[in-house]
């Protein structure tokens, strides 16, 4: 969650810095600003990547989970297996 807060924050920065340099005739740090924006937004596709990544497999780790939990009647597995499911679910839309 925290590289997600800086990420975001890194790029309203850096697109303020390009603005305000293109505003005020600064091409040095509108430069600056577009690369922070750009470096940011690359950074936050990548997080976005890694937690895709991990709801998927927190998504059948759920799926393999309820089965077995299932085939030997044990449903505090099966439960933990429901949550692991929702979980990679909701990791996956983020």
């Amino acid at each position: 969650m925290t590289e997600r807060i800086s990420n975001t924050a890194n790029s309203y920065l850096g697109g303020a810095k390009q603005t305000i340099g293109e505003t005020i005739g600064n091409p040095d740090l509108a430069a600056s600003g577009a690369a922070q924006k750009s470096q940011a937004d690359a950074a936050q596709k990548a997080v976005d990547a890694k937690t895709h990544a991990e709801g998927i497999g927190h998504k059948v780790q759920g799926e393999v989970q309820q089965n077995v939990g299932s085939l030997t009647g044990n449903t505090s597995m099966e439960a933990r297996g429901h949550a692991n499911e929702v979980r990679g679910d909701l990791e996956r839309k983020v």
